[in-house]
């Protein structure tokens, strides 16, 4: 259950913009402690956000991106709880995958329910391998509870995609670069042991064959895969410009029959912050995260105030 409320009061720059207050949550999963913080506006409407936070990571965010997201949505009428799962920040119990925090999402929906009850619609925000989680969540659970996710630079690695994603955006724009080939020429770079070193990983990660008969367990990106497929509401998808998880990501979902044409789907709406790296460093892509995160919530949900 939530701990007493805790925290400090703030308000909201600009038209439109409303009272807030954050408050501390503790609440259980599996036996373990969480550790959230709930920013609640004066006027709670029915749909709340839950930032599910990737690892190694905690409820903050890089560059305090979760804290000021949280205080901008709850200020735009938007509650929203970032909270740390079991193993990261202040929660207890071991560390653990992305792939194993569906009761600690569970855990999440449920504290910031039982905080706000008038909260009945909730959407998943995740950057990363937490974007993965919520899918991941949705396809093994169907919980009736999730009305949206909103996704950035979803994580689907692996030893192929990294390989391909290398070949072609990194070493391919280097091979056009003066000043590579200058390095190369003093010696200073091994661009054919570095090729060949990738060049490896691909011909390894295709050549994996499985026994006749041999039954294999999906891998984490057909189970994100089957969460976007059978997902119905809407989808936020937001990528970086200059992020190679994000071009990794585009790589596999345009290579793999799993994701044919998941991304043109009518409910999914994908958006690239030009320019922007993995973790949104700078003031100006955070708040481009933010604005088009709060105009998506109020086209496709009908939430906040005007």
């Amino acid at each position: 259950m939530p701990g007493p409320p805790r925290g400090h009061a703030g308000r909201g720059r600009g038209l439109g913009r409303m009272n807030y207050r954050e408050r501390a949550l503790t609440f259980e999963c599996c036996g373990e402690r969480l550790v959230g913080v709930l920013a609640e506006p004066a006027e709670v409407s029915d749909v709340g956000v839950v930032i599910v936070v990737g690892g190694p990571q905690y409820r903050a965010g890089s560059h305090r991106q979760f804290v000021l997201l949280a205080r901008t949505l709850a200020a735009a009428g938007v509650s929203v709880l970032r909270y740390d799962y079991r193993g990261m920040g202040d929660a207890t119990g071991p560390m653990r995958s992305f792939e194993d925090t569906g009761p600690d999402i569970a855990a999440g929906i449920g504290a910031l329910q039982s905080a706000c009850p008038a909260i009945g619609r909730i959407v998943l925000w995740g950057l990363c391998d937490a974007a993965s989680s919520a899918l991941i969540y949705w396809s093994g659970t169907l919980d009736p509870r999730i009305a949206g996710m909103v996704m950035l630079n979803p994580w689907v690695r692996s030893d192929a995609t990294i390989a391909k994603t290398h070949l072609k955006h990194y070493y391919g724009r280097r091979l056009l670069e003066r000043d590579f080939w200058a390095k190369v020429a003093r010696g200073k770079v091994g661009i054919g042991g570095a090729v060949m070193a990738v060049a490896g990983k691909l011909a390894a990660a295709r050549g994996r064959p499985h026994k006749s008969g041999q039954t294999v367990a999906p891998v984490f990106q057909d189970r994100m895969a089957e969460g976007l497929r059978t997902f119905a509401g809407p989808v936020l998808i937001l990528l970086s410009g200059r992020d190679l998880t994000a071009k990794e990501f585009l790589e596999y979902v345009n290579s793999s029959p799993r994701w044919s044409g998941l991304l043109d789907r009518g409910n999914v709406e994908r958006h690239h912050v030009a320019e922007a790296d993995h973790t949104f460093s700078t003031a100006r892509w955070r708040s481009e995260v933010e604005t088009r995160t709060l105009d998506w919530l109020r086209r496709k949900l009908d939430s906040g105030h005007a």
